[in-house]
């Protein structure tokens, strides 16, 4: 199975622990207004960064990252 990385980006907040977690795959940008987004980098990343991706997810404080399995 290939997963892939949906952020809501509505609920998104910009806390950046996404980054800190796996900044291979996550980014975190300034936006014109309100906080700073979430930006995914590889929406598909390959199995290595599966645990890193999954804690990423797991610790988001606002909950905006889910994965999904195709």
């Amino acid at each position: 199975m290939v997963m892939k990385v949906v952020i809501d980006r509505d609920l998104c907040q910009g806390h950046s622990v996404c980054l800190g977690e796996c900044p291979e795959v996550f980014d975190v940008v300034e936006e014109d207004e309100g906080y700073p987004m979430v930006k995914v980098l590889i929406e598909n990343p390959p199995e290595e960064l599966r645990d890193k991706v999954m804690k990423a997810a797991n610790y988001c404080p606002n909950s905006v990252i889910t994965i999904v399995e195709e």
